[in-house]
């Protein structure tokens, strides 16, 4: 029976490697725990000790560091079919927070079940491991995002990479998405004060590039957008899928 879970973990998979129906039915029959969340409730903290890993259903997480002084850097996003703490398979400590942005769902997938799926369906094994390398990619292009690029390419980089992963999973109608985050969450995320990154969403509106409106955003000029935000679509790795 398809669910909303087994549909989402099926299409983020078949994103970014090339599965047999046989392999996608194995992925949609994994026995998980549906948890509700509601909005910013940590589901994870640092120092946490998992024995089992999420996949996000529904709504919209963050991972973050909290610093001496409790600031917050937001350190990336995740959105229905991503599993934010697959690393928890392998490794035993938490080293930051997941958050739910919005009322969200998350399937809990107990780690003896991941690792059986491995073990009996090794190209999943290889598509998991994948997943995890590009959230590795996503993280350097972060980093690269923060330190180097000025306030305005930054938030830009920010919006075409959340469209492509919105459209590679089904989850964007044209050029429009959901994007919950207020702008001190965003602050958060580009390493901005928020009266900054309001100065900075002004510039892109006027220039016509996007638009927010009732927690969606709509992207109006994308090549405009990607040339303002030196956006190269490669770390995302979505078009290169194994065989």
């Amino acid at each position: 029976m398809v669910t909303e879970y087994s549909s989402n973990i099926v299409r983020k998979l078949a994103s970014i490697a090339r599965l047999t129906s046989e392999e996608e039915e194995a992925a949609a029959r994994l026995p998980v725990s549906v948890v509700d969340l509601r909005p910013h409730q940590d589901f994870i903290r640092e120092g946490d000790r998992p024995h089992r890993s999420a996949l996000v259903v529904e709504g919209f997480v963050v991972s973050s560091k909290v610093v001496t002084g409790g600031n917050r850097q937001i350190t990336s996003f995740y959105i229905p079919g991503d599993m934010p703490d697959l690393q928890s398979l392998h490794l035993a400590i938490m080293d930051f927070n997941l958050t739910a942005i919005v009322p969200s769902k998350v399937a809990l997938i107990e780690h003896q079940v991941l690792r059986r799926l491995c073990f009996d369906h090794p190209r999943l094994c290889f598509a998991l491991w994948r997943m995890t390398l590009i959230d590795a990619a996503i993280y350097r292009e972060w980093v690269v995002n923060t330190g180097q690029r000025p306030a305005l390419a930054r938030t830009a980089h920010i919006f075409c990479e959340l469209l492509m992963r919105f459209q590679a999973v089904g989850l964007a109608e044209d050029r429009f998405f959901d994007f919950p985050l207020t702008q001190a969450e965003l602050a958060d995320t580009l390493g901005l004060s928020a009266v900054h990154v309001n100065r900075v969403l002004q510039e892109l509106r006027s220039e016509g590039l996007i638009e927010l409106r009732d927690k969606r955003l709509y992207i109006r000029q994308w090549d405009r957008l990607c040339e303002v935000a030196d956006f190269d679509p490669t770390y995302l790795h979505l078009q290169e899928k194994d065989g």
